[in-house]
């Protein structure tokens, strides 16, 4: 039997601007009582903001079990980031409980983690709880429009990059630009949708990696490559990799969905114009 998952109302306590494209939301009360954190360093949760039924999600950057962390990247449109630019503090929202997927191996000898503004917050997380646990050296590559400065330790070995332009992302050529490490390892990866498709692919093929030594996420979609009722690989790669199913199969799934979101968008055209 399936169960709906918990959500939680919390207030919030205060709002910092860390950034020209990042906004830090701190949330806490006593809607927070119970909520318990995953353990795992990228997980995140659901934000429903005042005024709309969707959530859209975000990394936990902390939780001291009385306040949670999230750290916001704003866009010039969007549920969360035309809330998150106003002065949110006292409002109330609500979050869903925590999921998280990172999973780095016991033996892994080194950790690449890859990703856009949107990664940062699980990447600077990730950093600091497996450098406090004595896990493998890190290495980080951040696509980001401006540096977010102090956000990361200052002896941590991280690359900046700029992104080519809005809604823009080149992060599958600078991880097809890395040299890899040798022996086994994990590769964390987060960012714009078809970029993660054209790295998994690059991993899987070039690399060689096993499923277990990577975990690459879309957590949006770019103007440039969104197309009309997209299908997100993100959820169907997961549900896939929960089910047991090998890459290839997953893959069979996305061309499937793909297909089938074509053809419902071709048929809601004929209807449209049959109405005209």
């Amino acid at each position: 039997m399936s169960t709906k998952a918990r959500q939680y109302e919390a207030q919030v306590l205060r709002r910092e601007q860390l950034s020209a494209h990042f906004v830090r939301v701190v949330l806490g009360g006593a809607g927070l009582v119970g909520f318990e954190s995953t353990g795992i360093p990228d997980e995140w949760v659901g934000l429903i903001v005042p005024g709309q039924f969707q959530s859209r999600y975000y990394t936990v950057r902390s939780w001291d079990g009385s306040e949670l962390v999230l750290d916001i990247v704003v866009h010039d449109v969007g549920l969360v980031t035309e809330w998150a630019r106003t002065d949110v503090v006292g409002q109330t929202v609500t979050i869903t409980e925590p999921k998280g997927s990172f999973a780095l191996p016991d033996s892994a000898g080194w950790l690449l983690l890859v990703g856009d503004l949107t990664g940062l917050p699980a990447m600077a997380r990730i950093h600091e709880e497996i450098t406090a646990s004595g896990g493998p050296p890190v290495r980080m590559w951040v696509e980001a429009p401006d540096v977010v400065e102090g956000y990361l330790p200052a002896d941590a070995e991280v690359q900046w990059s700029t992104p080519p332009g809005d809604d823009a992302s080149v992060l599958a050529a600078i991880v097809e630009g890395i040299e890899w490490p040798e022996g086994e390892g994990y590769f964390w990866m987060a960012g714009e949708s078809s970029q993660m498709r054209a790295i998994r692919k690059h991993l899987m093929r070039e690399v060689k990696l096993p499923s277990t030594a990577y975990d690459v996420m879309g957590y949006w979609r770019g103007g440039a490559v969104r197309q009309p009722r997209a299908v997100d690989p993100g959820p169907i790669y997961r549900a896939g990799k929960a089910a047991g199913k090998t890459d290839q199969q997953i893959w069979a799934d996305y061309d499937a969905a793909q297909q089938r979101a074509a053809q419902e968008h071709t048929g809601a055209a004929g209807d449209e114009g049959a109405q005209q």
